[in-house]
């Protein structure tokens, strides 16, 4: 019987997905020669169920659309806006946008930027007319890469699960850190490049690596930091690529970036608790071989899913 559980919970992971992270981007240009003309571009995800979620501006404003093109993950158009006024001041609202798809918006006046997201219940935002110092939506949008991506989780989970005492954990999650951070930078600066699709199917072998550390009845893994540390950058590189699918469009480059890895940091930690929890209540109900088991199995059963799902993505 128990055995059929194990096949049966296997099989269940496999109809589990990840949330793929792909925010939409309003990226507004006001013009250095007119300065009540603007360019803007429009990319939202083409992969999105329903229609496409439509830019509403100021009534001060009058736009031309251009055709829609496609390029990469997104449905990109191409906006012209002539102003009687700034758009300082007004608002700008985005109507039809799905329940998993927030949009970042960067206006990018002559003299600063302002930057916003809004989502299905805010889809209206108000641009002020003082500056915008810091590029602060880039921190949800590293809260929201992280909650989004279920593998990413997984592998918070599966590190909690291989290792023991609180010292350790502190070197572990610290390691994986430090990892991540530093090729997402290396990453986003240009200094590597990996194709993404190589990237997301190596970090789905991580996954299973995990698993099968998660299964044994010892955790006789001496240097867990070291192993954080190595998986962490690769880690890193999925980071720099959904950050790059969806771009920078401020002049603040540096601060945006630390902006989104402070999100996934946040978000990390906000999700330590929960492995934890369930380890300590089953050490004292004496199900912890059984908890371990499943944790298992769970997670290796996604991670082996989702390295098989990219490595087909990959080829065809």
């Amino acid at each position: 019987m128990k055995n059929f559980f194990y096949f049966f919970l296997f099989f269940f992971t496999l109809e589990i997905h990840t949330h793929e992270f792909n925010p939409a981007h309003l990226v507004v240009e006001q013009s250095k020669i007119d300065t009540n003309k603007y360019e803007a571009t429009w990319m939202y995800p083409h992969k999105n169920i329903g229609k496409r979620a439509e830019v509403i501006f100021s009534e001060v404003c009058t736009k031309s659309n251009k055709q829609p093109y496609l390029q990469g993950k997104y449905l990109v158009e191409k906006i012209n806006l002539v102003c009687e006024e700034s758009l300082k001041g007004t608002s700008i609202e985005i109507v039809d946008l799905s329940v998993l798809t927030d949009a970042l918006i960067t206006i990018n006046f002559i003299d600063n930027t302002f930057e916003g997201i809004v989502n299905v219940q805010n889809f209206s935002i108000d641009i002020p007319k003082k500056n915008q110092y810091y590029p602060t939506s880039y921190l949800l949008l590293g809260i929201n890469h992280l909650f989004d991506g279920l593998d990413h989780i997984l592998f918070i989970f599966g590190l909690i699960f291989c290792i023991s005492g609180l010292f350790n954990i502190i070197k572990t999650i610290t390691a994986f850190t430090v990892a991540h951070s530093f090729s997402l930078g290396l990453s986003v600066f240009n200094v590597i490049s990996l194709p993404q699709g190589t990237i997301e199917a190596l970090i789905a072998l991580t996954i299973v690596y995990l698993a099968l550390e998660v299964s044994k009845s010892n955790k006789s893994y001496k240097t867990p930091w070291l192993m954080a540390f190595g998986f962490g950058l690769l880690h890193g590189l999925g980071f720099a690529g959904a950050l790059m699918d969806i771009g920078i469009a401020n002049n603040q480059m540096f601060l945006s970036l630390v902006f989104f890895n402070l999100g996934i940091e946040l978000a990390q930690l906000a999700l330590i608790p929960i492995p934890l929890l369930i380890i300590y209540i089953s050490k004292q109900y004496t199900y912890s071989s059984q908890v371990k088991t499943i944790a298992s199995f769970s997670i290796g059963g996604m991670g082996f899913y989702w390295f098989i799902d990219r490595v087909i993505g990959i080829i065809l």
